[in-house]
């Protein structure tokens, strides 16, 4: 067992084998679906969810989990055996209150286990960009890598993991109140293809594309693009009730680049109330070394 446990959330949308084999811990979002209050990924599972989700008549909300969600796992993990550091790595603060919530439970926690080390770390990414972070580092613990070290290789990985994604409408993201700086593509001709990204934190619009296909080839370029010094990459097919979609991003982006790594992992619940169905698209970095 390594010194060092990996706690994340449920919206790093990470495959359970991954988060099985990687010994990763995660804490539930909440989704509000009327009356019902449900756990992501708990009480709502994505293919049931999803199925809904189109016929809803008012889009259901999310909440992140709450200081005593995080108190109760950082205590638990402080009883395992060897366990003396924790690396809590969560989704952007401005689009969350997991970032909050975990430093507050983390205060909590040394007060009453003080011998313990907490590191909460904000990684300003959603989907599987946070998610590739939280398996770095779950990999990098497993290797018997401390705390800091840790800390500094997610935070390394910040400026330089992306995501864009792309879906046939930014409905559910503007109703979720998610739409950040993508806003102005709400106006955009009907039929057109919004590409969205992530910059510092915030959703960004990287423009549109006239089909589904002409904008998975521009997935493509950006991540050639960015992968021009190193040349090979690591790489997450992400979707939304779209699996398909994401196979055939996949086939453009592996019949063209060297990639070192990749899944395909569905959304969770919590992230495709602001996405919709049919959301497609990657989230990649560069591997150097």
């Amino acid at each position: 067992m390594p010194n060092l446990a990996i706690v994340t959330d449920s919206c790093a949308s990470i495959p359970q084998d991954l988060l099985t084999r990687l010994n990763i811990r995660w804490v539930a979002y909440y989704i509000h679906r009327g009356q019902e209050v449900l756990r992501d990924l708990v009480t709502i599972q994505a293919d049931e969810f999803y199925r809904w989700l189109p016929l809803a008549k008012e889009l259901p909300t999310t909440a992140s989990p709450g200081p005593g969600d995080y108190l109760r796992l950082y205590e638990a993990l402080a009883q395992e055996p060897g366990v003396t550091e924790i690396a809590s790595i969560h989704m952007t603060s401005t689009g969350s209150g997991a970032c909050q919530a975990a430093r507050a439970a983390r205060e909590m926690a040394l007060e009453r286990v003080p011998e313990l080390k907490i590191e909460v770390i904000d990684t300003r990414a959603v989907s599987l960009a946070h998610g590739w972070m939280v398996i770095e580092a779950a990999r990098a613990a497993l290797r018997g890598e401390r705390l800091e070290a840790v800390a500094a290789r997610v935070r390394a990985m910040i400026p330089v993991t992306h995501m864009i994604h792309t879906a046939d409408t930014l409905r559910y993201l503007y109703m979720g109140g998610r739409i950040g700086r993508a806003k102005r593509l709400l106006g955009s001709v009907l039929n057109l293809k919004p590409l969205i990204g992530m910059e510092d934190g915030v959703v960004v619009a990287l423009g549109v594309a006239r089909s589904r296909a002409q904008a998975y080839g521009r997935m493509v370029d950006a991540i050639e693009q960015t992968i021009a010094e190193s040349g090979r990459v690591k790489v997450a097919y992400v979707h939304a009730a779209a699996r398909e979609e994401a196979e055939k991003i996949r086939a453009m982006v592996e019949a063209r680049l060297d990639v070192a790594e990749s899944l395909v992992a569905e959304l969770s619940p919590a992230l495709g109330v602001h996405s919709g169905p049919g959301t497609a698209g990657v989230c990649y970095f560069p591997v150097t070394g």
